[in-house]
């Protein structure tokens, strides 16, 4: 019997490189400009509302890793 679990893969269909997302050009959702706003204020750096949701989704993983959230 194999110890590999499919689901404790890493990467899945769900999660594609923003890059290749369709609407990644479409401005970033309430949810994440929410989450982004709160991401900037704890670590002390400019919140920019104009980004697409690709853009706004790289910088959540940014701020993320800054911040010790997500982990």
């Amino acid at each position: 019997m194999s110890d590999a679990n499919p689901k404790s893969q890493p990467f899945s269909n769900a999660e594609k490189d923003p890059d290749d997302w369709t609407t990644g050009d479409e401005p970033m959702t309430g949810a994440q400009a929410s989450y982004l706003k709160t991401l900037s204020e704890e670590a002390g750096e400019a919140f920019d509302e104009s980004l697409s949701k690709a853009d706004a989704s790289k910088r959540i993983d940014a701020l993320q890793e800054k911040t010790g959230r997500g982990n």
